[in-house]
């Protein structure tokens, strides 16, 4: 337990992260292992970025969670600039690009067969002869689904689109070497860009809030990768397959911690830390709110309880396994002035006792079956997806799906998520369960006349405020 508190501390005092507006860059980003998209699409992504804003981007795309087994290539050509710093998303920078062309690369003739469907079906006039019957499959052969020279574009049929690229933000931190003998420490950046729309027909549109699993840069990443050597050498003719790795039971018990700040679209950033108790099936969730995106201005608290069931191996994504979680509890503790005008303005019954909200003082929200203010219901049951994996060090990491992204809850099981949040480490075994609560500290400024000044906000942030925040999480 304490190496929870360990890591929660860690995690506030943003482990020595810095993050430059605008961000730099030139260079090669890979992912750091097969990467999961809602659908569900598995894929692994290595872009390089040119000293004059021109890209090029590689997605190798696969038929398995384990990224082995290679269905197509897309190569991306354009150019990128990037603009202001972003007013709804704190952190990150805004960015215009122009695709120059886009091209595929089968690798089997299955993949050619069912992409050529998908275009034949879902296009335009333009795209009916992407691939004439017949035409039989030639490995190695690049395929234009996009020219912006002849303007036309068959990629609609992919659910392709760049938007991932007008959201940038890149984060530099230092890894301390693992080996005994070897002191000082290691240099890794890392390339966060814009979430993908969990809502496939949402995302040909969407303009990115949040940020999908960061890519790393090919000359500094974490230590070891055996992944990111592999995908950076790898080309559109030679997609990248990852070292086979066991495949792991589901083990839920024990605590789990966020492993970095979180961002949710919609400009929540948070960390999450959990208690599955296996033996009877409850658990325990806290949730903390922040209003910048490194995780040091907190915002409120959420403490939820509840019970889930007995997994099943998911059907729809190969590897998860289905969940259902009721939350019957829950109490919140604000943790700005903000936070309290809001829950105190809220209209009675509706959000604990009306009227009684001060900073950094805990409320259960049970009586008034949750909080309207924070869109919190009780009781409530959401349809889950987890998975368990080892890291590279051995340590176990819990994968819970991803919110959908326009704010609603998984709340019935066609809502089930297919994709993943950023994962969870293990901080305590089953063994070590415990409930206590870690409180992180009301911190509010004095000013000269001991008075609690309020911390100025983000516009922003004060905009969503007013409009009430989207969903907890």
């Amino acid at each position: 337990e304490p190496r929870c508190r360990q890591q929660l501390r860690h995690l506030q005092d943003s482990a020595g992260i810095a993050a430059r507006l605008p961000p730099r860059l030139e260079g090669r980003w890979v992912s750091t292992g097969c990467e999961v998209r809602p659908g569900p699409e598995f894929l692994t992504r290595s872009y390089l970025f040119y000293a004059n804003r021109l890209f090029k981007a590689l997605q190798f795309y696969y038929w398995d969670p384990s990224c082995r087994d290679p269905s197509y290539s897309l190569v991306i050509k354009g150019k990128l600039r990037l603009r202001q710093a972003s007013w709804i998303t704190r952190g990150a920078t805004e960015a215009d690009y122009h695709l120059h062309k886009v091209g595929i690369v089968f690798h089997s003739p299955k993949a050619m067969r069912e992409v050529a469907s998908w275009i034949n079906q879902t296009s335009g006039e333009g795209c009916l002869g992407f691939l004439p019957p017949g035409r039989s499959w030639a490995p190695g052969a690049l395929y234009e689904v996009l020219s912006a020279k002849t303007e036309r574009d068959c990629t609609a049929a992919l659910g392709f689109a760049m938007h991932e690229l007008s959201l940038v933000r890149v984060e530099r931190h230092f890894q301390p070497l693992l080996q005994p003998q070897q002191s000082g420490s290691r240099l890794v950046e890392e390339l966060y860009l814009g979430d993908i729309h969990t809502d496939w027909g949402e995302r040909l549109h969407y303009r990115p809030t949040g940020y999908q699993r960061p890519m790393q840069s090919a000359l500094h990443h974490v230590h070891p990768c055996p992944a990111c050597g592999i995908i950076s050498r790898a080309d559109e003719h030679h997609p990248p397959i990852l070292p086979a790795r066991a495949a792991l039971p589901m083990q839920l018990s024990g605590s789990w911690v966020s492993t970095h700040c979180e961002v949710r679209p919609a400009v929540l950033f948070l960390t999450r830390y959990f208690t599955f108790h296996g033996n009877n099936h409850t658990w325990e969730g806290h949730y903390y709110h922040y209003s910048d995106p490194l995780c040091r201005q907190p915002t409120f608290t959420i403490y939820a309880s509840g019970h889930y069931t007995q997994g099943i191996p998911s059907s729809k994504v190969r590897g998860g396994t289905e969940l259902a979680f009721k939350v019957t509890q829950a109490r919140v503790t604000p943790m700005d002035q903000v936070t309290v005008l809001m829950l105190n303005s809220s209209a009675p019954g509706s959000c604990g006792l009306a009227g009684s909200w001060s900073a950094g003082v805990e409320q259960d929200i049970t009586p008034t079956n949750g909080c309207l203010a924070l869109g919190i219901k009780l009781p409530h049951t959401e349809y889950e997806l987890f998975k368990t994996e080892q890291d590279t060090q051995e340590r176990s990491l819990l994968y819970i799906g991803e919110r959908p992204t326009d704010g609603s809850s998984p709340d019935s099981p066609d809502k089930r998520p297919t994709s993943y949040q950023a994962p969870l480490i293990q901080c305590a075994a089953a063994s070590e369960e415990f409930s206590n609560y870690i409180s992180l500290k009301y911190v509010g400024r004095k000013d000269a006349n001991g008075i609690e000044a309020l911390k100025p906000l983000p516009v922003a942030f004060l905009l969503f405020i007013a409009l009430l925040f989207l969903r907890w999480d």
